[in-house]
């Protein structure tokens, strides 16, 4: 087994979840098993591979009936990684695999540590084509700010789960596996974004993450979604709508989850001259001037739109008034 590509399911659509599992079925790449972290119910999981692989056992579950969420849901599935594994992929539950998509990525992870190519963006229902991913190639301290990596698109090399396992605990909803492997990747070899476009990448209304890139809004319409957010973020993770615990969610899902995986990085590899470098640049010695730095850099690479920029400003703010620096995250079991 040279490989192994961990999905993530939780109360999948049967046709797409079929689709998908055809999919990475039928990638020209053959030596590779399939782990499939099921969070909750597993009837829909089971049924769908019944009738779509059988008799293929190269497809594994895991189920327990818990219910972990998105982001620990990856963890349980890449904890389950064997030793002997070479690389892993990930996958949703709905996308689409091109046949080609490990066959064109894999040969890239011979020069960086993970990997990541494009995908077109297709509707569901209406498989109206919305458009192209537009992943950049950005540095390490860019990817902190920005992640281009995500999870479905890339590949990375298997001997980086020995850093980036147990993930940093978060009781937020801004925890990103994808962005916290781009981060140990980054720092353990590097990164690659590619051209190719390798699969269909699913948009609907249960869409976990959105793209930063994406966010067209005018002043006024960032400053209501970010009230609307902050309120009731606070109310779901803080347990009040209080302006200390909206300046807390503030802090914590901009600035404080990237202090939060600086630290960690650092604890975990203390002698890596990236993750030094990460850590002098966003753990608690950060500074304003070079945040400032930073963002106008990856605002003039169009990466992210002005009212990312604002809000990361107001979780900077956020961070001093209630000592972020010195605080760590409640965490979630």
């Amino acid at each position: 087994m040279a490989g192994v590509v961990v999905l993530a399911a939780y109360r999948p659509s049967k046709e797409l979840f079929a689709r998908q599992i055809a999919s990475i079925r039928d990638q020209t790449v053959t030596d590779w098993e399939c782990i499939i972290s099921v969070d909750g119910e597993l009837e829909t999981v089971e049924e769908v591979l019944a009738d779509v692989v059988p008799d293929d056992e190269r497809f594994r579950v895991l189920a327990d009936g818990r219910r972990l969420g998105f982001y620990l849901n990856f963890e349980r599935g890449l904890a389950a990684v064997p030793a002997e594994a070479e690389w892993v992929a990930l996958s949703d539950q709905d996308d689409f695999w091109y046949p080609h998509k490990l066959e064109t990525l894999l040969p890239h992870l011979s020069e960086a540590a993970i990997v990541s190519g494009q995908a077109r963006l297709v509707s569901h229902p209406g498989e109206e084509v919305l458009g192209f991913t537009e992943r950049r190639q950005l540095d390490a301290a860019s990817t902190m700010i920005v992640n281009q990596f995500t999870g479905s698109l890339c590949l990375f090399r298997a001997d980086l789960l020995s850093t980036a396992l147990p993930f940093p605990r978060l009781s937020s909803h801004t925890v990103a596996h994808d962005h916290w492997l781009a981060v140990v990747g980054m720092a353990r070899g590097g990164g690659r974004i590619v051209d190719d476009v390798v699969q269909d990448y699913v948009q609907h209304s249960a869409n976990v993450f959105g793209d930063p890139s994406r966010l067209r809004l005018g002043p006024i319409a960032t400053l209501r979604r970010a009230w609307g957010n902050a309120v009731s973020f606070s109310m779901r993770y803080e347990g009040s709508a209080s302006p200390f615990a909206m300046a807390r969610m503030l802090f914590w899902i901009y600035v404080g989850w990237r202090q939060l995986m600086a630290q960690t990085l650092a604890e975990r590899e203390p002698q890596a001259a990236h993750a030094i470098e990460i850590d002098r640049r966003f753990g608690s010695g950060r500074r304003l001037l070079e945040t400032l730095r930073m963002l106008r850099r990856v605002r003039r690479a169009q990466v992210v739109p002005a009212p990312f920029v604002i809000a990361y400003l107001g979780s900077w703010a956020a961070g001093w008034l209630i000592r972020g620096r010195r605080r760590r995250p409640t965490v979630t079991p």
